[in-house]
């Protein structure tokens, strides 16, 4: 039994262990010293608790980087989803992201699983073949660098427009971009160093057709949320919080992740949780989904 806070008024944290209600024959849990799927090593994340894998070519990895790769706000490849990426980890057909780019060379595969017809399978290779236009952002959130989420991936794609000026990228460099900290650029650099993976990744997704630039949005001036920054909390009924994000975007706003007294508008759905809660103690405008829709309608 223990004593379970919200850190950082989110994220579920053990405060203590209640030691008065252990059971008298409770016994000490081991904790694993291998990767229960491929046997590797595991360490400890510097400051944190959790395990991982360090194993870059353990199968549990391979698959869950894959389903991300291929996922709705990433890359955005129809038909491929978790069922389909892990049977073809498991027979051996796909082995990275650049895989995926191949599979129209692999259709007597496809067509041998049970699971997919012939319609299924064009779907499948179409999705694949668009998902090469996808713009530089998608791509940044797709492959999996440590601490670099969509937002973080915009952030860059719009700063350097082109992946090799990312790979590019000192610190330094990088830190100067508003939102971006030391902790994620360490990440950035250490993933596209030489002994990281990032280059590999890239060089082969390159060479299977992957877009690798973003043209640089407009700034918009009359917009309806021109420069100001959005808070999107909650469920929202009409449309997803990526979808709301990109919305705002579009109408010359801009999006964070938390609430603070730099924030001009928070938007709230259903069940929004602390944010708007500090969002109304810091005295911010605030609009629930049917005035934010309302506003966008209505234009400047």
């Amino acid at each position: 039994t223990v004593i379970v806070e919200k850190a950082g008024e989110i994220i579920p944290q053990v405060v203590r262990v209640v030691l008065e209600k252990r059971p008298g024959n409770a016994k000490p849990i081991r904790r694993p010293t291998k990767c229960p799927v491929c046997k590797g090593n595991i360490e400890q994340e510097d400051g944190g608790v959790s395990l991982r894998c360090i194993n870059p070519a353990c199968p549990a990895q391979l698959k869950e980087r894959l389903i991300h790769f291929a996922g709705r706000n990433q890359m955005d490849i129809e038909g491929a989803g978790q069922v389909l990426i892990e049977t073809l980890v498991d027979e051996g057909s796909l082995s990275d992201y650049a895989g995926l780019y191949h599979l129209h060379e692999r259709r007597e595969t496809l067509i041998a699983l049970d699971r997919l017809g012939e319609k299924s399978i064009e779907n499948l290779l179409a999705g694949i073949e668009r998902s090469k236009g996808q713009p530089l952002s998608r791509l940044l959130a797709a492959i999996n660098i440590r601490h670099v989420g969509a937002n973080t991936a915009e952030l860059l794609a719009d700063h350097f427009e082109k992946m090799e000026k990312i790979i590019e990228a000192k610190e330094e460099e990088l830190t100067q971009i508003d939102g971006i900290g030391p902790e994620v650029a360490g990440s950035i650099v250490d993933f596209f160093s030489e002994e990281g993976p990032g280059q590999a990744i890239i060089k082969r997704l390159e060479r299977a057709g992957v877009g690798m630039k973003q043209t640089r949005r407009k700034p918009v001036t009359d917009g309806p949320l021109s420069g100001k920054t959005v808070v999107v909390t909650g469920t929202l009924e009409s449309m997803g919080r990526k979808e709301a994000q990109d919305l705002i975007k579009q109408l010359g706003g801009k999006t964070a992740g938390s609430v603070s007294k730099k924030i001009d508008l928070v938007v709230y759905g259903d069940s929004p949780g602390s944010k708007l809660e500090k969002a109304q103690k810091l005295g911010l405008h605030t609009m629930d989904e049917k005035e934010f829709l309302a506003l966008i309608r209505r234009g400047p």
